[in-house]
Order: structure tokens, then C-alpha cells, then sequence
């Protein structure tokens, strides 16, 4: 499954709306859905249930606080997968609760739901939310405002929101998690549903977090860069590997960012050209674009949540600490 994308009875448990995915697959929406909409559309209504585990020796005996997670409306059939192990405090978060987290936090009917599914038999869910407004960078270089949800079933991560803006020129998707702490992290504890149900005085949070992305871009777009400055920027994204036998694929990085940096979407624009937002974005272009179409397997679950992920917020944080010695 070189998508990851969770198929049942021969459909992917996605929906999108607008741009065919690279994939080609899931339900495409003619509009903009609402969160009852998207849930369904994209397979996703149904709820997970906590079931013990037991092991069998000369007889049955029950495993001391665990439990598996596993899909209740498959429970007792063949295709019931296990999802994950869990410990006896993990409280599931449903389906519907993660849609209704993602509501309360931007308003009810106001988030338009783009894209929802589900990764790995149903072990991670993620629903992409756009948002009113955009960010004006430089000139007519605009991009977008969504937030992602992703929660797992699984017990290998908590609910959490990560800030997604998209930039229009080149459809690069620029994900950048919230500062350090659990401000939009929520475990799967006792209190989870509590925890969730305050989601609405996060609203202030998000509004706040945009407007400071807002100002990185803009002083990102002041910064000019020489080739000092871009190999100094390149070389502490990616530097030098441990393992010589990484060495190969650490310079292929810098040097197509360097291409990138040069001839990526949109970073021949005035006002762009040149500047450390085409840096920036010559990463992101990198991740997105170039190494996941030489390894589509895992390419979602990468570019949002593994290794593609880190690289691009790895180069956010660069960049912002760039800044504040080469804005002087």
C-alpha cells in the first residue's frame, strides 16, 4: 500500500475537496464540506473500544491492565484489527469528539473541511481545516491558513493541532507545530473529554500563533541571502551525518535546496528572489515535492507527522533564529 492510506471494501477512508491527491484516491467532495459531512465522506464514522488481553497458557489468564484498541463495529470479526496496546488510564478519543474538538476551536460551520482520512488501518486519523483569511508574504505571494488534527488510536500520540498555512504559488505545505508544551496537545487521559470540551478558549491561541507565523514569513522575505548565508542556513538543516554512508544523501539535500533556492515555484517572484523565504521554502519544496515522489510509501504520514515533518520544522526554527542576526 504504497499510499498508507486505509482502504476497506476497496475504497480509501478519505474525502478532499478541490485538487486531485497524488494518490488519486478517496471521495471528492463537490464543495467544501461540514464536519458532519467530511466524517462520513471520508469513512470515518465509527467509534474504537478498549478490550482486554488475555494470554493462554495451560489455561486463559487475562493480562494485567491492557488492552487492545480495535474498531467496535468490527469487534468479533475476521477483519478485526488490533490498533494498538494501551494501558489501563487511556481513554479513546472518537471520531466525532476530534471533529467536534476541531468546531469548538475555530467556531462551528466556519472551519471548511479539505481533507480527511485515516493512516495505517485506521491506527491515525487527520482531518485539514481552512480558515478565513490568508497571509500576504510579499507582492501577490499568498498562502493559506489550515489547521491539522490528527489523533491516533493506537496509543502512540496524544490529539494535537499543528498550524499548516499553504503556499498558493506552489502548494508547498508549510506545517509548523505550536510552541514548546501541550497548548494544542491533549493525552488520552481520564479527563480527556473535559480537556476537549475547553477547546473553544483556544480560539484566541490560534488567531495569535498566525499572526506571529504572519510576521516570520514577512521578516523572512526582508533577509537577503549570499551564498555565505544560504550554505550556513543549508548545512544547519542538514549537517553533517554521523554515518559516512550518509554523506551522499546529505549533500543530494543541500544541493537541490540550493537548485530549489534558485528555481523553486515561486522563488523567482520579486520580492522573493533571493531572500530567505525562498530558502525556507526551497526545504519545503524539497520535502514535499522531490523526495516523496522518489519514495511515495509513508508520503502523508511524513510529510505531517515523520521525518518530513521535523525537516520543515526544523527549517522554521532555523530560520527564525537566522533572523534575528541577520535582520541587525
Amino acid at each position: 500500500m504504497a499510499h498508507n492510506l486505509t482502504i476497506e471494501n476497496g475504497s480509501a477512508q478519505m474525502m478532499y475537496y478541490g485538487e486531485i491527491p497524488w494518490h488519486g484516491l478517496g471521495t471528492r467532495l463537490q464543495k467544501p464540506a461540514t464536519s458532519e459531512e467530511a466524517i462520513v465522506a471520508a469513512g470515518l464514522d465509527w467509534e474504537v473500544v478498549k478490550k482486554p488481553v488475555y494470554v493462554k497458557l495451560d489455561k486463559r489468564f487475562q493480562v494485567k491492565d491492557t488492552f487492545a484498541m480495535v474498531r467496535k463495529d468490527k469487534w468479533q470479526k475476521n477483519e478485526c484489527d488490533i490498533l494498538g496496546v494501551v494501558g489501563k488510564n487511556y481513554t479513546p478519543v472518537q471520531n466525532k469528539d476530534a471533529f467536534n474538538f476541531f468546531d469548538s476551536i475555530v467556531g462551528d460551520k466556519k472551519a471548511i473541511y479539505h481533507t480527511a482520512g485515516s493512516l495505517s488501518c485506521g491506527k491515525i486519523i487527520w482531518i485539514l481545516a481552512k480558515l478565513p483569511g490568508y497571509i500576504r508574504v510579499v507582492g501577490n505571494d499568498i498562502s493559506e491558513k489550515y489547521l491539522l488534527l490528527s489523533n491516533s488510536h493506537d496509543g502512540t500520540s496524544m490529539v494535537q493541532i499543528k498550524f499548516t498555512p499553504i503556499r498558493v504559488v506552489c502548494q508547498n505545505t508549510l506545517t509548523i507545530a505550536m510552541n514548546k508544551g501541550e497548548t494544542l496537545k491533549v493525552k488520552h487521559s481520564r479527563d480527556v473529554k473535559d480537556r476537549l470540551k475547553q477547546a473553544s478558549e483556544l480560539l484566541g491561541i490560534v488567531n495569535d500563533k498566525y499572526d506571529m507565523i504572519e510576521r516570520s514569513f514577512k521578516n523572512m522575505a526582508r533577509v537577503q541571502l549570499n551564498e555565505k548565508r544560504l550554505n550556513e542556513y543549508v548545512k544547519t538543516i542538514f549537517p553533517d551525518p554521523i554515518d559516512e554512508l550518509q554523506y551522499a544523501t546529505v549533500d543530494n539535500n543541500r544541493e537541490m535546496v540550493r537548485e530549489l533556492f534558485e528555481q523553486g515555484l515561486g522563488n523567482n517572484l520579486p520580492g522573493v528572489a533571493g531572500t530567505l523565504w525562498a530558502g525556507y521554502n526551497a526545504v519545503t519544496e524539497l520535502i514535499d515535492h522531490k523526495i516523496t515522489k522518489q519514495n511515495k510509501d509513508m508520503r502523508t504520514k511524513s510529510i505531517w507527522f515523520g521525518n518530513g515533518y521535523n525537516v520543515k520544522q526544523k527549517a522554521f526554527d532555523v530560520a527564525n533564529d537566522k533572523m534575528k542576526l541577520w535582520l541587525n
